[in-house]
């Protein structure tokens, strides 16, 4: 009987440890059913949030954008050129021809022809290029005209310079607007005279800095080429070329120089005269001290042939 109840027993047990088993294996097995539902449904919110990331420019794998250039900087060009060509004239018009087909204009033009020696003419010609057709311009005045001498380029940077005027203009501007808007709620006479005058104080200083802004934009805008055109027998002239020295020139250097020194000299004694009479003054007085202590003092006797 013992043995049977021990028996029995074990197998409830074993029966209620066996259901508790499969009650636990259900529950897992339902939790993960819901995980792979929602694991089902979760690439579809995902995809979104991953094209949102991949859209990034900085993303791998992602449709990167194409990085925003810097706006180029204020840069005035200038160049001198010089040919040679067989007619002045004919080269200088084809110059002018030229420079208006790209939007450019002759400024300025001079030109030396002997009509005895039309082979020894020159002309001067500035011209102004648009900036975008510069190079290409310069490169069909150098090889159309003639036979290239001699080309100088140089570009400055103004872009700072532009800034700064553009940033007085805007400051400027922004005042005469709060003096104009205060000249309005001024009361008396005076502060109306003083708000009035101070607005075409500042609208003086406005126009000069417009006038500087219209210069900059112009000179970066066009570029500057100043040609040089020479005839078959001209000759290319200097352009700096240093006078030799001659005897006026020199005695006017020897004259400043001289008039420089006695400058310099009176300039100096001029410097040291006060210091000078002082210390001739206080050497005076020791003198005429020291003669009357000597004046005063008593005569010494003969010495005795004991002493």
């Amino acid at each position: 009987m013992i043995g049977s109840v021990l028996l029995g027993g074990g197998m409830f047990l074993a029966g209620c440890s066996a259901g508790s088993s499969n009650s636990v294996a259900s529950e897992s097995g339902a939790a993960a059913n819901a995980a792979g539902q929602a694991n089902v449904g979760a690439p579809a919110a995902a995809v979104p949030r991953a094209e949102a990331i991949a859209g990034r420019p900085g993303a791998q794998g992602g449709t990167g954008t194409t990085a925003r250039l810097a706006e180029a900087g204020s840069i005035i060009y200038t160049a001198q050129l010089t040919v040679r060509a067989g007619n002045v004239g004919s080269a200088a018009a084809q110059a002018a021809e030229i420079a208006e087909g790209v939007g450019g204009y002759v400024s300025n033009e001079t030109a030396k022809v002997n009509p005895d020696r039309p082979s020894e003419g020159t002309a001067s010609v500035q011209l102004k290029i648009p900036v975008a057709s510069y190079p290409a311009t310069l490169g069909q005045l150098s090889h159309r005209l003639g036979t290239q001498l001699a080309l100088q380029q140089q570009a400055q940077d103004v872009t700072q310079q532009v800034a700064d005027v553009n940033s007085q203009v805007a400051s400027a501007s922004a005042a005469i607007s709060q003096l104009r808007a205060l000249l309005s709620h001024a009361g008396s006479v005076g502060d109306l005279l003083s708000v009035q005058n101070q607005i075409n104080q500042e609208e003086s200083s406005l126009e000069s800095l417009q006038a500087q802004q219209r210069a900059l934009s112009h000179e970066t805008s066009y570029a500057t080429v100043a040609l040089t055109i020479l005839g078959p027998k001209a000759r290319p002239v200097p352009r700096h070329q240093k006078a030799p020295p001659t005897l006026a020139g020199g005695l006017g250097a020897g004259w400043r120089a001289l008039r420089i020194t006695v400058s310099w000299t009176l300039a100096f004694l001029g410097a040291i005269a006060p210091f000078a009479i002082v210390v001739a003054a206080g050497g005076y007085v020791v003198y005429r001290g020291r003669r009357r202590l000597v004046r005063r003092r008593p005569a010494a006797g003969p010495a005795s042939p004991e002493s």
